[in-house]
C-alpha cells in the first residue's frame, strides 16, 4: 500500500463511546476498522465496517485481515466493547460469567495478539483499553465483582504488556472511566448516577473521547491507566 495514512481498529464502535472514538480517528485523518456485532455501513471509504461478535476468535482474524488486506497496517487498537452487569455477587449466573468472561477477556486477547503482530511488522503502535473506575474503587452502592474481575485484569494486562512491548515501539494504556452520560443510562438515573462522583456530575462520551487521543499523542506514556472518573478514584 502505498498510502502511509495511519490506521486504527475500534470495538464495540456501533455507538455511544466507541462510535465517537471512530468518529474522532477518522476527524484526524486515520483511517478507520470499525466493528460490533450489529453495525451500520459507512459510504467512506476509509471505513472498514466488520460486523461479528469479538468474543469468536474467528471475529477477530476476520478483522485482522480485512483491515490490512484494505488499508495494509494497523497502527492503533481501542478495546472498547465491553459488557456491564451489576448485581450482588452470589445472584449472578453462570451465563452472566461466561457473557462477561468472553467479551471483556477473551474478546480482548484476541483481536490485540492479531493487532500486536501486526504493530510488531512496523516496529510502532498503540493499544487502549476502555475499563472502569470500579477496579480501583469499589462501591457497594454498585455490586459488580465480575465487572472488577474482568477490567481489573486488562488494568494488569495493560501494564504487563506496556512493559514486554516497550522496546517494539508499541505503547499500551488504558481508560478508567466513571459513569458515562449514554443512551445506557435513562434520563431519571442521571441526578443518582451523577452523585457517585466527587464532581457532582456524570461524564460525558468526549471526556473519554478527548483521554484516548490525549493518550494517542502522548508519545512517552505506556503502562498508564488514565483515571477520567469525575474524582472517583481519588476518593469520597
Amino acid at each position: 500500500m502505498d498510502d502511509d495514512r495511519k490506521v486504527a481498529v475500534i470495538t464495540g464502535a456501533s455507538r455511544g463511546i466507541g462510535a465517537a472514538i471512530a468518529n474522532a480517528y477518522r476527524a484526524r485523518d486515520y483511517r478507520v476498522i470499525a466493528t460490533a456485532r450489529s453495525i451500520e455501513s459507512s459510504d467512506d471509504k476509509d471505513i472498514l465496517i466488520v460486523s461479528g461478535d469479538i468474543a469468536d476468535p474467528k471475529t477477530a482474524e476476520r478483522i485482522v485481515a480485512a483491515g490490512v488486506d484494505r488499508f495494509g497496517r494497523i497502527d492503533t487498537l481501542v478495546n472498547n466493547a465491553g459488557i456491564f452487569i451489576s448485581k450482588p455477587f452470589s445472584l449472578y449466573t453462570e451465563e452472566d460469567f461466561n457473557e462477561i468472561l468472553a467479551v471483556n477477556v477473551r474478546g480482548f486477547f484476541h483481536i490485540t495478539q492479531l493487532a500486536a503482530l501486526e504493530m510488531e511488522k512496523t516496529g510502532s503502535g498503540h493499544i487502549v483499553q476502555v475499563t472502569t473506575s470500579l477496579v480501583a474503587h469499589p462501591n457497594k452502592a454498585v455490586p459488580a465483582v465480575l465487572v472488577a474481575l474482568t477490567k481489573g485484569g486488562l488494568n494488569a494486562a495493560t501494564r504487563s504488556l506496556a512493559i514486554e512491548y516497550a522496546s517494539r515501539g508499541i505503547r499500551v494504556n488504558a481508560v478508567s472511566p466513571g459513569v458515562i452520560k449514554t443512551t445506557l443510562h435513562p434520563v431519571q438515573t442521571h441526578e443518582s448516577l451523577g452523585a457517585l462522583h466527587p464532581v457532582g456530575r456524570m461524564g460525558e462520551v468526549a471526556d473519554i473521547v478527548d483521554a484516548v487521543l490525549y493518550l494517542e499523542s502522548a508519545t512517552f506514556v505506556t503502562g498508564e491507566i488514565l483515571h477520567i472518573d469525575g474524582g472517583q478514584s481519588a476518593g469520597h
